[in-house]
């Protein structure tokens, strides 16, 4: 989960607009609107809550900018939009704005939910700013105790399990940590000791007597290690590519200004790696330099606690196949959440993407296997976008692509799904889909009956009037007989 807070805007509290906008283009939902007057709630206008947060900024001339707007962000769905509501709640507490009126808005026109909160940085009560040194600093610890507090994400206690690995050297030891989303860093006022530190917050300091080093080789571990790789390298694909990251350069300058020749961040990747370490808590980290192919692998064995080299368990170069293609970081990352249980899917998948004006071919080795099913909530998402693509044909995220075989199946980009049409929208729809004539026949059925309906009304009327003939004909008669006069 990321937070992120954006520069200070002025008084015009040009925020409330822009998530005003998102709504009303159906891509924002309104969460909460927090600490605003009774006559200020959910019904009132953009300018009412505009206005309010500008009359609390003013009692202060000196802010000259009093909008404070973040975002926090989850990976894909994994925290529904009203999880994220709550975190933000908790998350403006300790960040001190838990007494202001803020409004929290969520977006879902991203492949990751994410919310917006958007208030005034002068305090409602005293009129003094809000403190906002090292504001960016402040929310990411801010954040980690809101999900420790929450979700019992504790950074400490899985820290203290980390230092309780055994491991060779201090390369190992920073290996590890980097795996577990900390970072390792050299104290300047104290060349001896070690500070490890989670999204720029210091959550140790260590003396360089405290890591203790183990190059006793366990024998038997590394031969069950070897048996592992061995198995599965035959089930799993082991073919390795580059995935290229661009998007913190991305973030730091304007399309514009970006350089063709710019650098990103590299990460080797394969289907093997991934298995090993979802099915039996094994870890293999590349490692290399710049963008070159690796020249050696750590191997993290979370079952046992504890890191070896690569090289002891097996060579690299017999566990895996090293290839030259490469990926853009942000497409894997959303393709490996994708559920594809079995390899009819993964075909019809990659038929999907072949159709799309991507920059690379996705290769078969790219796309792994995974039987992880989607939540409740994005299920139904899901499903409510596949009815409204069936009846109007205007849904951009939803696709329906035809496998070899000649079953259909339903492709959500946006929500990451693949799977057949036909359990999604029951046997008589998908007749109906298979067939479109059946609706037309359906449709000039009902409208036979509806005549047919009408008609004996209308013979039932003439009837009660004692007459089963026409009321036109016998007026007609009338008018022949009186002219015939």
């Amino acid at each position: 989960m990321i937070v992120k807070i954006m520069d200070p805007a002025g008084s015009d509290f040009p925020g409330v607009n822009y998530n005003d906008k998102k709504i009303d283009k159906g891509k924002g939902e309104l969460m909460m609107m927090k600490n605003f007057p009774s006559f200020i709630n959910e019904n009132s206008d953009k300018q009412q809550v505009r206005d309010y947060l500008k009359a609390i900024s003013a009692g202060n001339k000196k802010v000259l900018k009093p909008q404070f707007h973040a975002t926090i962000s989850t990976k894909f769905n994994e925290h529904s939009k009203e999880e994220l509501a709550k975190i933000a709640e908790d998350f403006m507490d300790e960040m001190g704005y838990g007494k202001q009126p803020f409004v929290t808005v969520f977006h879902n026109d991203t492949e990751n939910n994410h919310i917006h909160i958007v208030t005034t940085r002068v305090d409602k009560q005293t009129g003094k700013k809000i403190n906002d040194s090292y504001e960016k600093l402040k929310a990411q610890k801010a954040l980690a105790i809101t999900l420790e507090k929450l979700y019992g994400i504790k950074s400490e206690e899985v820290l203290n399990m980390l230092l309780d690995y055994k491991i060779s050297s201090l390369s190992q030891f920073e290996t590890l940590l980097n795996r577990s989303g900390f970072k390792l860093g050299k104290n300047t006022n104290d060349a001896k000791s070690l500070t490890i530190l989670k999204n720029g917050v210091i959550q140790r300091t260590l003396s360089g007597v405290q890591l203790v080093y183990d190059n006793k080789k366990n024998e038997r571990r590394t031969k069950q290690l070897k048996a592992i790789f061995s198995k599965y390298k035959d089930i799993y694909s082991n073919k390795v590519f580059k995935a290229e990251d661009f998007r913190k350069l991305e973030a730091m300058l304007p399309e514009e200004k970006r350089k063709a020749d710019w650098t990103p961040k590299i990460e080797f990747e394969s289907e093997l790696q991934k298995k090993l370490r979802d099915v039996f808590g094994i870890d293999l980290v590349f490692h290399f330099k710049d963008e070159f192919q690796p020249f050696g692998y750590t191997v993290i064995d979370h079952k046992t606690g504890a890191v070896y080299k690569g090289s002891e368990v097996m060579k690299m170069n017999e566990l895996f196949e090293f290839t030259s293609e490469k990926l853009d970081k942000k497409l894997f990352e959303s393709l490996k959440d994708y559920n594809i249980p079995n390899d009819e899917t993964k075909a019809v998948l990659q038929r999907f993407l072949k159709h799309k004006n991507l920059k690379n071919e996705i290769k078969d080795f790219m796309l792994f296997g995974n039987k992880k099913l989607k939540n409740k909530e994005t299920f139904t998402a899901i499903r409510n976008d596949l009815k409204e693509y069936l009846r109007t044909h205007n849904k951009e995220d939803v696709s329906i692509v035809k496998s070899e075989d000649g079953k259909y199946y339903v492709i959500h980009s946006r929500l990451h799904y693949i799977g057949e049409l036909k359990p999604m929208i029951g046997e008589k729809q998908y007749q109906e889909f298979l067939n479109p004539q059946l609706e037309t026949t359906k449709e000039n059925r009902e409208g036979n009956e509806l005549k047919k309906a009408v008609n004996e009304m209308f013979f039932e009327l003439m009837k009660s009037s004692g007459n089963s003939k026409d009321p036109a004909e016998n007026e007609l008669k009338r008018r022949r007989k009186k002219k015939g006069r």
